[in-house]
């Protein structure tokens, strides 16, 4: 009877307190947490946000360059297509943070071919952290080597590849690495990835360039190009867009 009583005098002072609490915050001025400034701009967001910049519309090759010169690959169709053997394209322009809109599409499958050559080419985010490109409808491989992974990295959540000849997209999210003026690093680049707009990489860590043999590693760098590769095979690209963060 004791403990029941003690019970009921420390619910009811909760209950009390709970009441006073609840009177007190009626007391504040709900203005006091309201933000006025500054104001969101105003985005349009079809066909292609209006703040966004478009890298590849379909009707020419401007804004990439090849190694040595201009971009040596196809546009035909609306779509520019890897001509093996002339090499990775990379954009004109540098990037940090960034959000990237890209489209891409693998032929008919190779006969003969499996795993990694099996119509591969890769997303290289300022040139050295690859979001990996790959024919991954029924084709295994290492699973930190499908589409969607950070190559040798982190493998997808789940594999959501298109079969050959459909369009797949990626919707990447990238914050940058940072670097302190000595060039040690404060900070690694973390990635977000939807493919066909399934979530495939959740904020994921990058540890370093991605690298085929050995461990990744980090080495000072700014801003960067966004560059495509050639891995030898015909894999296309179309509706390439990016916003700066």
């Amino acid at each position: 009877m004791k403990f029941m009583k003690k019970l009921f005098a420390v619910l009811s002072l909760s209950a009390v307190a709970s009441l006073t609490t609840a009177q007190d915050n009626n007391q504040i001025d709900p203005k006091l947490t309201e933000f006025w400034e500054p104001v969101p701009a105003v985005v349009t967001p079809d066909p292609v946000p209006s703040d966004a910049i478009v890298l590849f519309d379909g009707t020419n090759l401007e804004a990439w360059k090849g190694k040595d010169g201009p971009a040596p690959w196809t546009v035909k169709n609306g779509y520019m297509t890897v001509n093996p053997g002339k090499g990775g394209i990379s954009t004109k322009q540098s990037f940090c943070d960034m959000q990237l809109h890209i489209e891409w599409r693998v032929p008919e499958k190779t006969p003969g071919k499996e795993g990694q050559q099996q119509n591969n080419s890769g997303v290289f985010l300022q040139g050295r952290y690859e979001v990996q490109v790959l024919d991954s409808y029924e084709n295994r491989t290492y699973s930190n080597g499908q589409a969607g992974s950070v190559y040798k990295q982190s493998l997808p959540l789940v594999n959501a590849m298109k079969p050959p000849t459909h369009w797949n997209t990626y919707d990447i999210i990238f914050k940058a690495p940072r670097f302190s003026e000595s060039g040690e690093l404060t900070s690694k680049a973390h990635v977000t990835v939807l493919h066909n707009g399934v979530l495939v990489q959740n904020h994921t860590e990058i540890q370093g360039g991605t690298t085929y043999r050995g461990q990744p590693s980090y080495s000072a760098h700014g801003c960067a190009p966004i560059f495509l590769q050639d891995h030898g095979n015909y894999v296309s690209f179309k509706n390439i867009w990016v916003r700066e963060l």
